[in-house]
């Protein structure tokens, strides 16, 4: 008899614990809430869904900027460095997202911003020879010309402008540079300073493409 009188408080209990275990659960999002981002249209557009940032499209090829010296900022903020910066270069970083150089995108003989977005911008902070040629100081737009084996470089006096926008009256100069293959796959187009012996190498790289072009001060 006693079995058949404690049933019901066995299913009243079960129900009770069920339903405190039940409200320990974290709250689920609903799945409408989710935000799907095509794998294929930010290569159309450059753009992510506003979704991600309410303030503004999201640009898939973000701004990075290299100094020289490297961490130029940081080596003065700790005070590890007396003197002012020597040059900056100031770009939009792409990158690959399966496609393949001279392929699916930039061509040869074409003008290239060398990144995305705004033209590629130099700053000499100080007069310097750039492919033993006599640069002086100031803020230029840096573009590219790439053929199989060197790509032109070439350096304008228009500065803060979209894309490239080739007009000859106002180039500085041009650097032929001999580009090689490497055994590199980079997905970000990357241009960093880098010391080597008594000069500067701006490093300009991209799939498995490399070239340096020289700077001393």
């Amino acid at each position: 008899m006693l079995p058949q009188l404690l049933q019901p408080l066995r299913y009243f209990v079960a129900f009770v614990w069920g339903s405190f275990l039940l409200a320990c659960q974290p709250p689920q999002k609903p799945t409408s809430d989710t935000v799907t981002i095509d794998p294929v249209a930010p290569i159309a557009t450059g753009k992510v869904s506003p979704a991600i940032n309410p303030y503004a499209t999201v640009d898939i090829s973000p701004m990075d900027m290299s100094y020289w010296p490297v961490d130029y900022p940081i080596l003065q903020l700790t005070g590890n460095i007396k003197t002012g910066p020597l040059a900056r270069v100031i770009y939009s970083r792409p990158h690959l997202q399966g496609r393949k150089l001279f392929t699916d995108i930039l061509q040869y003989e074409q003008g290239w911003r060398l990144g995305a977005n705004e033209a590629t911008e130099l700053q000499l902070f100080k007069d310097a020879f750039i492919e033993n040629q006599l640069i002086k100081a100031g803020r230029y737009t840096l573009s590219c010309i790439p053929h199989p084996d060197t790509w032109t470089f070439v350096l304008s006096s228009t500065t803060d402008i979209w894309g490239v926008q080739p007009e000859k009256n106002t180039d500085i100069a041009r650097f032929n540079v001999p580009v090689i293959k490497t055994g590199l796959a980079l997905e970000y187009f990357t241009m960093i300073f880098q010391e080597k012996e008594e000069k500067t190498e701006l490093i300009v790289a991209w799939e498995n493409w490399e070239t340096r072009i020289q700077f001393k001060f």
